[in-house]
């Protein structure tokens, strides 16, 4: 089982599918189509075999009306002969007949069978059923059944057909009443003619083509007038299944009754003569369906080749990669989609190993930046140091006011620079008094021009902010809203809790000059763009500080940092916080992207 389950997967490459299912999918639509095909067409060449069969009925069927009516007119034009009329009239009346007028007749007669070759015997009886020719004087009720003759009567001289003739069946009878033209078109007489049965055989060249076809002709009662072949014609026609079995054989009926006799035609043909068209059909079916599915094969063959070799060039290429570095693939021929792979593929292949050089240059960059900041560390502790120094000496000198300024720098220094080991992230409350420390210098260098108002809840000092976040922007509002007056200024920073639930609302806001609207609405969108390029001024530190908070804060859906001022009536900067520490994971990959 293993192996087997081995065998197959070994085989079960995308060539392979790509074989099968396009075979599967041609086996299907060559069965279809050939079942769909052999089938339409089987029913075209058996409708056709039966529309040529039933053509062939009519034609025989005309054939025999056309006998008929040669008879018909015949037998119309000797009982409408004048002599005959007369001579049947004067024995009407009561004369007999002589011999000059059987003569006569005998030459009428004589005359009516140099013109057809069916009729093999006339008989001509007078009103009273005595026969007058041949002159025997038989009566007319031994010859022929009496109900004929009433046929006949009824009929009033049209030619009544009375099937086999009495006392040989080789022959048909049929009877017509003479009608006296010149008696108001009584009763003169009858005629009975017998027609040989061979006269109606129509099958002579339907017999010698092989078939074992039978073609017969039937009368008003269905009994055969030509040959009945031993059959049960009776049954045969009225079984209304097809087809109908006849010596182990299947064969289709086909019946054509005639309007003029009543009489009806009857083929029966073989059904193998119906399917000789069909088994041709079924040959050349079968060998275009064997010389398709052997072309689909060398088709699907190619075809599959033609779609998998690429992908296997390009699958050998990148097994053959090295770690160090990937090999590009060369470019192919294929179709669109292939060489959209393979470019895709390459251009992957050449970024990779661009970033695979930029990551082994910032390695060796790094190792080089660390050992710098090993050394930069003592820059710090030499600026902490000298300021000390400083201190003490202006302590000793009793220059107080320097000394607070100089140890409020210290504390700035210390705040701004921090080392190492400080984390980017402080309370509200560090950064406050950093931003104490900073307005006390700024106190000395504008004095009472400043002045400045911090306000925050004791339960808010200690969240979590990034460091320097609120600074940049007090840092801004002296500079833009305070320095630009020649009064007194103030600057206020509010810390509140926000309306949105664990959010802190930071404000810092100034009396200074103010913007008006156009300029406003143009930089509030340009910080949400980071573009400050036409606000170099005023817009820095507001970009830096939105930037820094969407870093920091980016899994939060935060509005970010908005300006509100009206000209002349000072400006407030305000963003919101998550009262939980933010990440810093963003800021550090904004700063390595640097």
């Amino acid at each position: 089982m293993k192996s087997f389950l081995s065998y197959v997967k070994k085989y079960n490459t995308l060539r392979n599918q790509i074989l099968a299912v396009f075979l599967s999918v041609m086996l299907f639509v060559l069965a279809f189509v050939s079942l769909v095909v052999y089938d339409q067409l089987g029913s075209f060449f058996r409708q056709n075999a039966e529309r040529q069969v039933q053509q062939t009925a009519k034609e025989a069927n005309g054939r025999m009306e056309t006998m008929y009516k040669q008879i018909d007119t015949l037998t119309n034009q000797l009982m409408t002969n004048s002599s005959v009329q007369k001579m049947l009239l004067e024995m009407l009346e009561g004369d007999s007949m002589d011999y000059g007028k059987l003569e006569s007749l005998i030459k009428i007669i004589n005359n009516t069978y140099a013109y057809s070759d069916g009729i093999s015997s006339i008989e001509l009886y007078n009103a009273e059923g005595k026969r007058i020719y041949p002159f025997d004087g038989k009566n007319i009720f031994n010859v022929i059944d009496s109900k004929w003759v009433k046929v006949a009567d009824k009929e009033k001289g049209r030619l009544v057909w009375t099937g086999k003739a009495a006392g040989n069946s080789a022959y048909s009878a049929a009877i017509r009443r003479v009608s006296l033209m010149d008696r108001w078109f009584t009763n003169g007489g009858y005629l009975i003619v017998r027609i040989s049965n061979s006269y109606f055989q129509m099958q002579g060249n339907i017999e010698d083509n092989g078939q074992n076809d039978y073609m017969m002709l039937l009368d008003q009662d269905l009994t055969p007038i030509t040959n009945d072949y031993g059959l049960d014609i009776k049954s045969i026609i009225q079984q209304k299944e097809q087809p109908i079995i006849i010596h182990d054989k299947e064969y289709m009926a086909v019946t054509e009754k005639s309007a003029v006799t009543g009489w009806t035609f009857v083929i029966l043909k073989p059904m193998s003569f119906l399917l000789q068209g069909v088994s041709k059909v079924r040959a050349v079916i079968f060998l275009a369906v064997t010389i398709g599915f052997l072309v689909f094969v060398i088709s699907s063959i190619v075809l599959a080749t033609m779609i998998t070799r690429p992908i296997k060039k390009l699958t050998n290429t990148m097994k053959n990669a090295k770690m160090d570095e990937l090999k590009l693939n060369p470019e192919s021929n294929s179709s669109l989609e292939f060489i959209e792979l393979n470019n895709t593929y390459n251009k992957m292949v050449k970024r990779t190993n661009h970033l695979i050089q930029v990551v082994y240059e910032k390695e060796l960059l790094r190792s080089r930046t660390e050992l710098k900041a090993l050394q930069a560390q003592i820059d710090p502790h030499f600026l902490y140091n000298t300021l000390n120094a400083l201190y003490w000496s202006l302590e000793e000198k009793e220059e107080e006011e320097l000394a607070e300024i100089v140890i409020s720098m210290s504390e700035l220094f210390r705040y701004t620079i921090g080392n190492r080991t400080s984390s980017e992230w402080v309370t509200i409350h560090d950064e406050l008094d950093h931003i104490e420390r900073y307005m006390r210098l700024m106190k000395m260098r504008l004095g009472d021009r400043l002045l400045w108002e911090i306000t925050a809840p004791h339960k808010l000092l200690g969240v979590k902010i990034p460091k320097l976040i609120i600074q940049p922007l007090v840092e801004n509002a002296i500079q833009h809203g305070i320095e630009n007056k020649r009064i007194q200024g103030t600057v206020l920073i509010y810390i509140e809790e926000s309306a949105k639930p664990d959010t802190v609302k930071i404000t810092v806001q100034d009396n200074g000059p103010g913007i008006d609207q156009a300029e406003l609405h143009q930089l509030n969108e340009e910080i949400k763009k980071e573009n400050v390029s036409s606000f170099k001024g005023i817009g820095m530190a507001l970009t830096n500080v939105n930037k820094r908070l969407s870093l920091y804060y980016k899994s939060n859906s935060l509005a970010g940092l908005h300006l509100e001022s009206e000209f002349g009536s000072g400006t407030k900067v305000v963003f919101e916080i998550p009262a939980g520490e933010g990440s810093n994971d963003g800021y550090k990959d904004y700063l390595n992207s640097g």
